[in-house]
């Protein structure tokens, strides 16, 4: 299995690539974000580990650009940073995990396994309906955009997960611990805001915009589709 590094403090790059070549990846180190998009145009990786304060161009925009023409390759953001504002600007610039300085190699390979396995999974069709129809919402998991009234919504890699899950169990509550479980992974407490957030950003995208309230909570139990 293949995963770029992009970490420019040099020790700390040498120390991510010796652990995982001891555990038998192929690993491709980077210091700056300035050859990320060439490598990745030409080269397909299992996992990107990403430090948020590379010189020129930080790794939240790093992420965002790369999310525009691939948006399946787990990314793992670094940062020295560990309030939740900063985590979820990462998420919505397309990461799929967060790991705050200083951490523990053991933490960081169990996280890349874990992502990767989850993106193996989802890909082979075991998560997959390559359409699904709720109401006047379409989504295609192949191409992975979303229809409202045969109008385009951009979302975030985020809100569209979070949607994809609602959306293949229409009418049925689905808790906040689930959603962090299966979309977050261990990164977050499943007491944190964090899903708040993004049903919001959701709703604003998908239901107030069309003058809808299709995606309804059920307080103290979770969120779900009303299908009526």
């Amino acid at each position: 299995m293949k995963v770029l590094i992009i970490e420019d403090d040099l020790t700390l790059n040498n120390n991510i690539t010796e652990a995982l070549k001891a555990e038998g990846f192929q690993v491709f180190p980077l210091f700056d974000g300035s050859l990320f998009e060439r490598k990745v145009k030409k080269e397909k990786f299992d996992c990107i580990i990403l430090d948020v304060n590379l010189p020129g161009k930080n790794g939240f925009e790093v992420c965002k650009d790369f999310r525009q023409f691939d948006t399946t390759t787990p990314v793992i953001m670094l940062t020295a940073f560990g309030e939740l504002e900063d985590k979820i600007q990462g998420f919505d610039c397309g990461a799929d995990d967060y790991l705050t300085k200083p951490f523990y190699m053991r933490e960081l390979l169990l996280r890349i396994n874990s992502l990767i396995k989850r993106n193996k999974l989802s890909n082979t069709g075991a998560f997959r309906n390559d359409t699904l129809v709720v109401d006047d919402i379409s989504l295609n998991n192949t191409t992975k955009k979303v229809f409202r009234q045969n109008i385009e919504v951009s979302l975030t890699p985020r809100e569209y997960q979070i949607l994809f899950k609602l959306m293949g169990r229409p009418g049925e509550v689905i808790s906040k611990a689930e959603f962090v479980k299966e979309i977050w992974g261990s990164s977050f407490d499943a007491n944190t805001n964090t899903i708040e957030v993004y049903v919001n950003f959701l709703r604003n995208k998908l239901d107030k915009a069309f003058n809808k309230n299709t995606i309804k909570t059920k307080v103290g139990f979770g969120y779900y589709l009303d299908v009526k």
